[in-house]
């Protein structure tokens, strides 16, 4: 089935079956059934078969799923191996957060340089990496060609930024920030995370519950 076809439902859900399987192999397990695998993720078995038949089926009938492979090919159909060169920009204490948390080496990225706009922060360093002020944005970019860029940034701050970062070869964003980059540029790959949303939508569930 062409990729085209495959809803953004399906495709959020990937990164879960990922991150389970991932679980599932450290602890040892060798093989999974789609029913097993319902139980312990809250879908169902024909929902779950079916997101993997989308991508051509990985299981054998009266075997199941082997946990190693189905891992390895859902971490393929993710693109986990590729590693694309990223900047981070706004080092205050989300920024900061992101950084030192996110492995983004395991998750498909590989983070070469952190800035910020204030003077004081230049020279600290994140994880290894040393702060760098955002005027130096240019020629950083021009030699270490990030493909994306994580945005921890206010929202006028990031809709300033945004058309230097693709003119500089910027290709996608990560985007922490409030300002929607899709309105603008609505073929750039963009995943937003609104923390504000979610703990809202949190509320709503605490409300009708």
């Amino acid at each position: 089935m062409a990729k085209d076809a495959i809803s953004m439902a399906v495709i959020k859900r990937l990164p879960r079956y990922y991150r389970f399987l991932e679980d599932l192999k450290r602890a040892g397990v060798v093989r999974i059934s789609s029913r097993e695998l319902s139980a312990r993720l809250g879908l169902t078995a024909s929902q779950i078969r079916q997101d993997f038949n989308r991508y051509g089926g990985f299981g054998q009938q009266g075997y199941g799923y082997n946990v190693e492979q189905l891992h390895s090919e859902i971490g393929r159909i993710l693109g986990l191996h590729n590693r694309y060169t990223t900047i981070l920009i706004g080092a205050g204490n989300l920024g900061r957060a992101v950084a030192n948390h996110m492995v983004f080496e395991s998750r498909g990225f590989e983070l070469v340089g952190i800035f910020d706009k204030k003077e004081s922060l230049t020279g600290q360093l994140i994880r290894e990496i040393p702060i760098r002020n955002v005027s130096g944005l240019d020629e950083f970019c021009l030699e270490n060609r990030p493909k994306v860029a994580v945005l921890c940034l206010p929202p006028e701050a990031a809709r300033a930024l945004v058309p230097q970062l693709i003119e500089l070869g910027v290709q996608a964003f990560w985007n922490f920030s409030a300002y929607d980059i899709a309105l603008d540029y609505p073929d750039l790959p963009v995943e937003n995370v609104h923390i504000g949303d979610s703990l809202m939508t949190l509320c709503y569930k605490i409300s009708e519950k």
